[in-house]
């Protein structure tokens, strides 16, 4: 069963997530930080990023 855990960081509620063996951090609320309305774009964006491609494959 994971559990969750709220980090209230520049007054935005970020939700993390801790089961077992991982951890896991809301990127829907990050990016509500800087569009409310269209946070799916706001990852779409950040995930076309040649940086963010990068970092994931590490």
């Amino acid at each position: 069963m994971s559990k969750s855990k709220k980090l209230n960081v520049q007054g935005v509620a970020i939700t993390f997530y801790e089961n077992e063996k991982n951890d896991y951090i809301s990127l829907t609320d990050i990016a509500r930080y800087k569009e409310t309305e269209h946070t799916d774009t706001v990852i779409q964006n950040w995930l076309r990023n040649r940086n963010t491609v990068e970092l994931l494959g590490f």
